[in-house]
């Protein structure tokens, strides 16, 4: 069984298990102009669906993809996925740059310079995470609207200097839930209410439901995701597992 399938599986029974359910709220992002902002393709006929970072790498090495064509890959599936169809909202902001960093990158490896194994790889960042850049940094908040970092934050730099492809902002709960004992989980006052890509009622989970989000539709090969298995920790108790189960 596959992470996917897993993964669903287990939300399913999460559902089940719970009487919670949020409304969906909307609101608008801004989107990048690309040829490839058209529907997006199924789970099942999605070219780089499960693809990971080193079977990518593979493919640039062999011709079969330029960092470029994965970028606008990426891209469709958000344009189809999060902003259209199922509206997902889990994309906050997509980096304008995105495709001119993909184009260096391939530049790069034509003159024989491959900085690592993030090479080309596109990657998205939570929007509390700086980045000197056109994108902003507004934690989800409407209060920080049009802040723009002067610098990196550390792990962005890191990521620039590997080569990685900042594709761009994944939406969070507002102040990463920082705001209220009884704030909503997964709703911030930029972003909108995030959507669970495996239930329509589903609560997205805890304080990182953002940054697990685009893990599951397959909107980058290599989310920033520090915490991601909050989301299968979440969905494992839900089940009813412990930790006095590992006995």
């Amino acid at each position: 069984m596959n992470r996917r399938v897993f993964l669903r599986n287990s939300s399913l029974a999460g559902v089940a298990l719970s009487t919670l359910s949020l409304d969906a709220c909307t609101t608008d992002t801004k989107t990048v102009k690309t040829a490839a902002a058209t529907a997006a393709d199924t789970d099942d006929t999605f070219a780089l669906n499960e693809i990971t970072v080193t079977e990518l790498q593979e493919k640039m090495k062999a011709g079969q993809y330029t960092s470029r064509s994965i970028t606008e890959l990426y891209l469709r599936r958000i344009a189809g996925m999060d902003k259209k169809g199922p509206q997902l909202r889990s994309i906050i902001e997509l980096n304008p740059d995105a495709l001119s960093i993909a184009e260096e990158m391939d530049k790069e490896r034509r003159a024989g310079k491959v900085r690592g194994p993030l090479h080309g790889i596109p990657v998205l960042i939570k929007d509390n995470i700086n980045s000197a850049d056109q994108m902003q940094t507004t934690a989800g908040s409407l209060a920080l609207a049009g802040n723009k970092a002067s610098q990196d934050a550390f792990i962005v730099k890191k990521l620039r200097d590997a080569g990685a492809v900042l594709l761009g902002k994944t939406n969070l709960s507002e102040w990463a839930n920082f705001r209220s004992t009884r704030s909503t989980s997964g709703w911030s006052s930029r972003g909108g209410k995030l959507r669970t890509p495996t239930s329509s009622t589903a609560r997205p989970a805890g304080p990182v439901p953002a940054r697990a989000r685009p893990w599951l539709p397959t909107f980058a090969p290599w989310p920033s995701v520090p915490k991601r298995m909050a989301l299968l920790c979440r969905q494992l108790r839900a089940m009813g597992w412990s930790a006095s189960n590992r006995r």
